[in-house]
């Protein structure tokens, strides 16, 4: 008898249809002998909804009400579910992240989780039910409701899987797996049966919805058998999430990823003295501002520019921090930009590839397209450029061309479990 966690997005259980679909396969996991524990997210465009309800009320809501709110949308799903396994046959039972006792730290809105009791939890396997866990949420050692930030129900379902050292955690979202593109974007992306935790963690947070990068952060470290696979199609094997990969790789480029989720910051003229860097990342990290690239020019007559790039619903708090800080810091202008986006090249095989960048660059310049910032690491390089009408959906095709990535899916067998 096996473990199982499985987690459904919001598409998965949009409607009656779909909810009772994914009770049929639920059921069916189970009836094969398998302990299950099942997260779901809100209903498709549920949460949006209430985000915009709450922005007509205020145009600053409190964390705290947003959470109170936001986390109404796990609820109806996971009572529909339990419901549905019900009518199957099955004994199921419904639980908020309070009642599955996920306990977080207590910035409302990106709660962390700190840790899960078990007690419960083990209480309803020992009963022989299936646990339908609300994804996205958690609680405070006050009883406050939490929530962990958009895509935390994949955090939510590999924490569990972790705390209980699950056989498999299973991630069924509308794609039957994880591609070297988006395949709404690129028209001849293939479809990998298997990538690294480090690849796939690059890939997600560089713009690639399909995993949180949170969640894949969290099943390397406590190295969670993780599968992505389409809840429309369950038969399909999927893509399997694994720790270790070939010694050498033929394909140096996995995945081709864009973030349109990016606003550019540039802070001009800045004094070149110790601890300046550290008071602006520092008022920036003291507000949750998650910061990515950040780039600092050289140095000329005393001063530099640090340009430096946030999500774009962080803008308005990063541009209120940036202003604050002008008599302390000592700059000379400040540009807020939130017309850019971000296109990235992840891949194992960069370590030894040669000529990575200087083919992207070439994409860059045969399309006639300036580069803002240049980010890198060991395996992925991600440029900042101008956000225009059509020149995503041109450049990941060029550069999905460029490196080949229409072959992968055939190769990639080469990563070992």
């Amino acid at each position: 008898m096996a473990l199982i966690i499985q987690k459904y997005g919001g598409t998965s259980v949009k409607d009656t249809d779909r909810i009772k679909s994914v009770a049929e396969h639920v059921a069916q996991t189970a009836e094969a002998g398998n302990d299950l524990i099942v997260v779901v997210s809100a209903p498709a465009g549920f949460t949006d909804d209430l985000t915009g309800r709450a922005a007509r009320i205020s145009a600053d809501p409190s964390p705290r009400e947003m959470d109170m709110l936001l986390s109404t949308g796990e609820q109806i799903s996971i009572a529909l579910l339990a419901m549905a396994l019900q009518e199957l046959g099955h004994d199921a039972i419904s639980l908020t992240g309070g009642q599955m006792r996920i306990f977080t730290d207590r910035s409302h809105t990106k709660a962390r989780i700190q840790y899960i009791d078990l007690d419960r939890v083990k209480d309803e396997l020992g009963a022989g039910r299936i646990i339908i866990v609300a994804g996205f949420q958690g609680r405070t050692q006050e009883h406050e409701i939490t929530t962990l930030g958009r895509g935390g129900s994949d955090t939510t379902a590999v924490a569990i899987a972790a705390a209980l050292s699950a056989d498999l955690c299973e991630i069924y979202t509308d794609v039957d797996g994880i591609y070297t593109a988006d395949p709404r974007v690129v028209k001849n992306p293939s479809k990998l049966s298997k990538i690294s935790y480090d690849e796939m963690l690059e890939l997600a947070s560089l713009g690639a919805k399909v995993l949180h990068p949170r969640s894949v952060e969290m099943a390397k470290t406590h190295d969670v058998p993780l599968a992505v696979r389409s809840s429309y199609e369950t038969e399909k094997g999927g893509t399997l999430v694994v720790k270790k990969e070939a010694l050498e790789k033929e394909y140096p480029v996995t995945g081709i990823a864009c973030d349109q989720n990016t606003a550019e910051i540039i802070i001009y003229g800045v004094d070149d003295r110790p601890g300046i860097a550290a008071d602006i990342f520092t008022a920036l990290a003291d507000e949750n501002v998650n910061v990515d690239l950040i780039i600092q020019s050289g140095v000329q007559n005393a001063k530099n520019d640090i340009a430096f790039t946030v999500p774009k619903n962080e803008l308005k708090k990063t541009r209120r921090i940036i202003n604050s800080l002008k008599d302390q810091v000592m700059y000379e202008s400040v540009s807020f930009d939130d017309k850019v986006m971000k296109i990235s090249a992840v891949g194992s095989g960069m370590v030894t590839g040669r000529g990575i960048a200087a083919s992207m660059f070439r994409v860059f310049y045969e399309n006639g397209v300036n580069i803002d910032m240049i980010g890198t690491s060991e395996i992925k390089i991600s440029c900042i450029i101008r956000d225009e009408e059509g020149l995503k959906e041109k450049l990941m095709q060029a550069l999905h061309d460029e490196f080949g990535l229409d072959g992968i899916g055939e190769n990639d067998a080469s990563i070992e479990e």
